[in-house]
């Protein structure tokens, strides 16, 4: 479980195809203790498994599922990645509870200037949308953002100057494909309404 605050913008360093998964290196400058073997870590918001690492990175195995339906397939060496390790009870929740259970792709199509944040403008899939609404949360590549327009698959979001300057959200453009995950209860509330629907039908 994760809270959809960046704690750190890493570095994919290594790539390496394996067979049915992929295994991703990436640097970090967070101290390493804070990764721990077997341990879960939100990689752009997507929960993965730390296999092994270095003095300053950690290695994760991605499974060709999590290459399908996120941006990972995509991924080059040099990307920046956020990075947050799993929530530990007492930590204080800032966010919005984040499962790292990424529910699909939105593609960038809009970045302007709102004040002294920046609008970003994007795309859901069809089957995604219903789960997004104004006031409430998404994570966004990992990072926790409140949702203030929903208009059919299409929904935006105000990026404030400190969350432009340490996540890499200010580093974005505009036809980028990034992960969302819907909130949680959204899931469920989606799920609940579908199930009665087709009972009734």
């Amino acid at each position: 479980m994760f809270t959809g605050l960046i704690r750190d913008v890493g570095t994919v360093v290594r790539i390496e195809p394996r067979d049915g998964a992929a295994l991703y290196e990436i640097s970090t400058s967070l101290p390493i203790t804070a990764f721990s073997i077997g341990a879960s870590v939100a990689c752009a918001g997507v929960c993965l498994t730390v296999i092994d690492k270095g003095p300053r990175s950690f290695m994760v195995e991605v499974s060709n599922a999590t290459l399908d339906r996120t941006t990972l397939g995509s991924w080059e060496i040099g990307r920046p990645i956020n990075i947050e390790p799993s929530l530990k009870l007492g930590d204080e929740l800032g966010g919005h509870l984040v499962t790292g259970h990424v529910d699909g792709v939105a593609s960038l199509e809009k970045i302007y200037p709102d004040g002294a944040s920046h609008r970003l403008v994007l795309s859901a899939p069809q089957d995604i949308a219903p789960m997004i609404a104004v006031k409430g949360s998404v994570a966004i590549d990992g990072v926790s953002m409140t949702i203030n327009m929903a208009d059919g698959n299409r929904f935006s979001v105000n990026v404030i100057p400190h969350t432009w300057s340490v996540t890499t959200l200010g580093q974005t453009k505009v036809g980028q494909m990034l992960n969302i995950e819907a909130d949680p209860l959204a899931r469920y509330v989606a799920r609940r309404l579908e199930y009665t629907t087709n009972k009734d039908v």
